[in-house]
Formats: C-alpha cells, sequence, structure tokens
C-alpha cells in the first residue's frame, strides 16, 4: 500500500518548486516518481513538422522523486507524514500523523 496515490494533493518539499500545491497525475513505482499537474515545468524543443509548421519551444511537466514530496492534509491544511491504521480486519486506511484524520 503506498503512501502518495494518484489523485492526491500534494506539497512540494525541495527543488525549485518547493512549497507549491499540485495533484497527482501519475505514479512511476519503478523511478519511485510521480507527475504532478502543473508543477516541475521544463521546457522541450519542438521540431517543425507538417502538423505544427511553427515548432519552437513547449513546457513540459517532468515526474518529482516521492521522497521529495507530502501530502496535505485537509484539516490541517499543510504537508503532513502518513500512517496507517487498521478500520477492520481486512482493510487498511491512510491517516494523518499529525491529526489523525483519514485521508
Amino acid at each position: 500500500m503506498e503512501k502518495i496515490r494518484k489523485g492526491d494533493i500534494v506539497i512540494i518539499n525541495k527543488g525549485k518548486d518547493r512549497g507549491k500545491k499540485g495533484k497527482v497525475v501519475m505514479i512511476f513505482t519503478a523511478k519511485k516518481a510521480a507527475l504532478v499537474e502543473g508543477l516541475n515545468l521544463f521546457k522541450k524543443h519542438k521540431r517543425r513538422t507538417q502538423q505544427d509548421p511553427q515548432g519552437g519551444f513547449v513546457s513540459v511537466e517532468m515526474p518529482v522523486r516521492l521522497c521529495n514530496l507530502a501530502v496535505v492534509c485537509k484539516r490541517c491544511n499543510r504537508g503532513v507524514k502518513v500512517g496507517f491504521k487498521a478500520e477492520s480486519t481486512k482493510s487498511k486506511v491512510r491517516v494523518c500523523r499529525v491529526c489523525k484524520e483519514v485521508l
């Protein structure tokens, strides 16, 4: 069971986008990275083609390492560590380590 999932609102702890919040679009488990919507943008050179005669530079989202992300708790409204709690004998839920709110 992963601590960060697709659809979570996360905050970036390190790098040029430090302190910014965004929604997780995709998780790369092999790379231990996540693609965050609208953050960690890099310029990519795009070649001229018949479909795109203009060409030029395009901003592309790049993955962020999971260790540099923290899940934002709705009650605390800040990046928190994630813990697990057994709700019943067969299911586990993610909880905020600060306020014990279910994420």
